[in-house]
């Protein structure tokens, strides 16, 4: 079945392709006529869920089809590298500046992986040039 349809798109001329892929389907039912586009249909639906819920819970978090959703917990019970995650890291020209000496531990793996990146992009346009 689908080499048949395989085949059948090798002779679709490219005229019939663009018609068929702008082409607008419906899952289930017929669209409402007289309906224009956009409107009260496609608005966003308001949230059902109360403000205590939102509150206390992580909403759509949970996976699996049992369970519920964890509930959000103080910040004191969780550990201290996931307040960091969304720090801003110095870029590559501030950390050129600093003693490499004088780096923490982090900002020189830090370095050392946007020096590697330079220099293979600086490599790679040389090789492309000639």
């Amino acid at each position: 079945m689908a080499m048949n349809h395989a085949r059948c798109i090798r002779y679709i001329t490219t005229k019939e392709a663009v018609r068929v892929a702008c082409q607008r389907t419906f899952a289930t039912g017929k669209a409402k006529k007289g309906s224009k586009g956009g409107g009260a249909a496609d608005a966003p639906k308001a949230s059902t869920l109360s403000k205590e819920i939102k509150s206390s819970t992580t909403v759509g978090a949970n996976i699996l089809k049992e369970g519920t959703d964890p509930k959000i917990l103080p910040d004191s019970d969780y550990p201290d590298w996931l307040w960091h995650l969304l720090d801003k890291r110095p870029a590559l020209s501030e950390l050129r500046r600093k003693n490499v000496e004088t780096l923490s531990y982090d900002n020189l793996k830090h370095f050392v992986k946007l020096d590697n990146r330079a220099r293979i992009k600086e490599n790679n346009s040389m090789k492309a040039k000639n």
